[in-house]
């Protein structure tokens, strides 16, 4: 990430899932009944020890206990920015990007004011030929979708989407190339795979297979042009939607609930 936007990791209820993996070996307790009281009473870290384990990433602001057990949340500056990440218990692992509620649907924690993402955006400043085209394209529906080559819950919304515009013959899906610092192969994958234009290349990768290194037609700009609009408007993490009227949908979604969010 390292720009703060590179610090976005997963959306919607998969930083939930990947939280519950990680704090697993958190909860168990020597006399096997788990845990149940207050997780402060055996696991605690300090803003000194948290700047010292992630030097490498950004400046931390803060740290405090998460709202999903197992879990440190961690306010870190980058660029002048703050954004939020999640460091696990046996402070190994960080995770980043918003946490939700299942249950709810609604995302967890206090992200500080200047991570906080735009609702909508005006579509019409997304650059069309900066991406990838997936179904029709003259169609009258746009649909924007920022995706990591190497990010598995995009990779899982990309089947959706080759379905979603199966269902919708009038629909223009427009791939934004979005990589993640946590993936540190993500940014030359993306700069081979818009200099070849290829959705074969970008499959390719949700696969786990290897990019040709970039070349010199392979440029940056277009790439780094995303991640800059996508840090403007606060999107931090992928997949994320920008539906024809404007709105951010962050989060994985089946092909008939994005039918659902486009009508």
């Amino acid at each position: 990430m390292l720009p703060l936007k590179h610090l976005a990791l997963l959306a919607g209820t998969s930083i939930a899932i990947a939280s519950l993996a990680l704090a697993a070996p958190a909860f168990a307790m020597a006399t096997g009944d788990g845990c149940g009281g207050d997780c402060a009473s055996c696991h605690s870290i300090t803003l000194q020890e948290a700047t010292g384990l992630l030097k490498g990433i950004g400046v931390v602001k803060s740290v405090k206990p998460a709202p999903v057990r197992g879990l440190y949340e961690v306010a870190i500056e980058q660029q002048g920015q703050v954004g939020l990440a999640y460091l696990d218990y046996g402070k190994k692992h960080i995770i980043a990007g918003q946490a939700y509620d299942i249950a709810s649907k609604q995302p967890v924690g206090s992200p500080p004011a200047a991570a906080k993402r735009q609702e909508r955006v005006d579509p019409t400043n997304l650059k069309t030929e900066q991406s990838l085209l997936l179904g029709n394209p003259k169609g009258k529906k746009k649909l924007f979708v920022f995706t990591d080559p190497e990010c598995p819950f995009c990779a899982k919304m990309h089947h959706e989407l080759k379905k979603l515009v199966a269902l919708e013959p009038d629909l223009a899906v427009f791939i934004k190339l979005y990589p993640l610092k946590m993936h540190p192969k993500a940014y030359d994958k993306a700069r081979v795979i818009l200099g070849e234009k290829s959705l074969k290349l970008l499959e390719l990768s949700f696969a786990g297979g290897a990019l040709p290194a970039p070349k010199a037609k392979d440029a940056k700009k277009p790439v780094d042009d995303t991640m800059r609009f996508a840090e403007s408007v606060g999107i931090l993490s992928t997949p994320t939607l920008v539906l024809p009227d404007g709105r951010i949908v962050p989060g994985f979604r089946d092909a008939k609930a994005i039918q659902e969010l486009l009508r």
